[in-house]
């Protein structure tokens, strides 16, 4: 009897055994192939989609719907995700064998729609420093003089419940056409500088034309002061890169701008640098896409910090700014999409969103508007323009509804 019940105990922990070991080989992607008949090791992709059912190609071949996980051989694959009324998402992507690779494709509109967002006219936008506030001009015209409706507005684009917007705020007034004006790092203030005097204007109140306080003798200082901040929370952030790169972005790179969860960092650089490999340990599933770690006077970078990968995303920095700020002469414009995955590149007659290693590209607005004014907002799902829609008519800002 003792001897029956070790045979069944140790045969109970072998087929135990075999079963774990088996499920752990299918969790790890073993399959079994359909020609040969032998368990092969595979990758793991899982897609997902924004909005979700959208169609999956792989190879030209069509799978399945988002979202879903497929195990697939260790190879490079054509993936594509399409959805009636969206534009096409399409990536090459390396699956590598017992790894899972996560893809979440964000599809737009194909047609998007336009919004007035503004109705007097709007000259001159500039987001401030956490793309929460935009601040215009509205010049004096024949249609608003009498309701003095002209001067300096902000508009907060943090969506209020159930889709309502907050109404623009009117910060001081008079004719600013020909001024020039910059947000404080912390957006609670507006330096407005004209021919001949300066104001620091609060954003929280409004301050009319006869009570504000010229401050030009404090203009430089203020200007420079502001400047510290940001380069102390700059220097801030940077603390978090690996201390080689970090090194080689305060010596090499003239515009630094960092993604809103601060995992990624944009960069134009000043000068070439060598990248070192293996700043941090590889990760599994980590991104596949050609990375370039040779960086070259005026080339525009994106440096993902969590898998230590630096991509190529802008061939030439002339008249290209990055971030938010105003123009200064710039016809191009590359700012972070709320997503931290994505880029915004606004130029000539068209916006493009792409994914944050440069592939991927879906022109999201094709047509008129002054470039490069099309900024993200706090929500995924819009972009301001300002646009006049046709020639000679007043401009104003729009949104674009991506989806």
């Amino acid at each position: 009897m003792t001897k029956i019940r070790l045979f069944i105990f140790f045969s109970t922990l072998i087929i135990v055994s075999i079963i774990g070991y088996v499920v752990s080989l299918y969790a790890r992607g073993y399959r079994i192939g359909k020609d040969s008949l032998k368990l092969s090791p595979n990758g793991l992709m899982v897609i997902k989609s924004d909005p979700d059912g959208a169609q999956i190609y792989i190879n030209g071949e069509l799978k399945i719907a988002t979202n879903a996980s497929l195990t697939l051989p260790p190879a490079t694959y054509d993936i594509i995700v399409r959805k009636e009324g969206y534009l096409t998402w399409n990536k090459r992507l390396t699956i590598k064998k017992e790894e899972v690779t996560e893809v979440t494709a964000h599809l737009f509109k194909s047609v998007p729609s336009l919004t007035a967002l503004t109705f007097l006219g709007a000259s001159n936008p500039a987001p401030s420093d956490d793309m929460g506030k935009i601040g215009y001009i509205v010049p004096p015209t024949d249609t608003n003089s009498g309701e003095d409706k002209s001067g300096l507005w902000v508009l907060e684009t943090v969506d209020l419940p159930i889709g309502f917007t907050r109404e623009p705020k009117k910060i001081t007034d008079g004719d600013l056409t020909n001024s020039s004006w910059f947000w404080s790092p912390d957006g609670r203030e507006i330096l407005l500088m004209q021919s001949i005097a300066t104001f620091l204007l609060p954003v929280s109140d409004y301050t009319p034309q006869n009570k504000r306080t010229n401050i030009n003798n404090q203009k430089d200082t203020i200007l420079k002061l502001w400047e510290n901040e940001r380069q102390i929370k700059l220097s801030s952030k940077l603390k978090k890169l690996p201390i080689d790169l970090e090194s080689i972005l305060e010596r090499k790179a003239k515009t630094i701008v960092f993604s809103p969860d601060e995992d990624m960092v944009l960069y134009t650089a000043s000068g070439s640098a060598q990248i070192p490999d293996n700043l941090i340990k590889p990760l599994p599933g980590a991104s596949t896409q050609k990375e370039e770690r040779t960086i070259k006077v005026d080339k525009t970078y994106v440096y993902d910090i969590k898998e230590d990968r630096n991509f190529l995303v802008d061939e030439n920095s002339n008249e290209l700014i990055i971030g938010g700020g105003n123009i200064d002469g710039a016809k191009r414009r590359l700012m972070w999409f709320p997503t931290s995955r994505h880029l915004i590149l606004a130029e000539e007659s068209k916006v493009t969103i792409m994914d944050y290693d440069g592939t991927n590209r879906q022109e999201v607005y094709g047509g008129n508007y002054i470039s490069p004014h099309a900024y993200p907002i706090v929500t995924t799902n819009r972009i301001l323009l300002l646009t006049n829609l046709a020639s000679g008519a007043t401009t104003n800002l729009y949104i674009l509804s991506l989806k």
